[in-house]
């Protein structure tokens, strides 16, 4: 059942038009639709406000053909594909029903796919998003364009690590005035802390596999930021830029949905 069916639906009831029970009949339907290989929950946008998103890697370009498709017809406006690379672009691009590629944008410095435009921005401020270095892009690009996917205003501040710390102070004024920030950083992972150490705000800390041998593909950046000495920094999985994205946007996000509900 789409969105707009679940509402008049539910005003029917409100209205004496249908009956609580002919209406818990409507909606005893799974909320997925099986397509054999994957289960899309077609239900998540009206449960969490974010649709599902597609995890890429791994799948091939048909199977994330079957599962836009089944979103898009329970009346997603909006998805996001993570993990996938150009060549498997282009082919979900050339399946797409040609309305949905139309909307079909790739950005592959993050390797990340986009179907519909982003909203309006309606967050309480903006997410800023700092990189240490240019090699770190491919994650924190993941973070800021899954941040915008769910309408918060994203800062982009890049190379901006502490090996050259003035860099990053030239963005103080920003880094003071975010409603949250997202530190990503490879090799010893410490701007997070240093960014955790300026900022009034909640900080992410995404620690990313770039680095030399002792870096251990990530690992001593994220026991870095575990063991941050500044606080109020949280700290999500090595490369998962869409993980700190996300929850930049739920914090950015927590007063402005506070004020919908109130104007409701």
């Amino acid at each position: 059942m789409e969105r707009r069916e679940l509402e008049e639906l539910l005003r029917a009831v409100a209205a004496g038009e249908v009956s609580p029970g002919d209406a818990e009949e409507r909606l005893s339907a799974a909320p997925f639709e099986d397509l054999g290989y994957a289960k899309p929950d077609t239900h998540r946008g009206m449960r969490q406000g974010v649709s599902e998103v597609v995890y890429g890697a791994g799948k091939t370009a048909e199977q994330i053909v079957g599962i836009v498709g089944a979103l898009r017809a329970a009346g997603e406006e909006r998805l996001l594909i993570t993990r996938i690379d150009a060549q498997k672009a282009a082919a979900v691009r050339a399946g797409l029903a040609p309305k949905d590629a139309e909307v079909f944008v790739y950005h592959e410095i993050p390797q990340l796919a986009m179907i519909g435009e982003p909203p309006v921005p309606d967050g309480v401020g903006y997410v800023a998003v700092c990189a240490a270095g240019t090699s770190d892009l491919y994650c924190a690009e993941e973070a800021a364009y899954t941040a915008e996917m769910l309408g918060s205003r994203v800062l982009r501040i890049y190379d901006v690590g502490v090996a050259g710390l003035h860099r990053l102070l030239a963005h103080v004024e920003d880094i003071q005035k975010a409603s949250v920030i997202i530190a990503v950083a490879g090799m010893e992972g410490a701007l997070a802390s240093v960014v955790g150490g300026l900022a009034a705000c909640p900080v992410i800390a995404c620690p990313t596999s770039v680095g030399y041998g002792a870096s251990l593909g990530g690992v001593a950046a994220l026991l870095s930021m575990l063991n941050s000495c500044a606080s109020g920094v949280s700290v999500v999985n090595i490369d998962n830029g869409f993980g700190a994205g996300y929850q930049a946007a739920l914090i950015d996000h927590v007063g402005a949905r506070g004020a919908h509900i109130e104007e409701e």
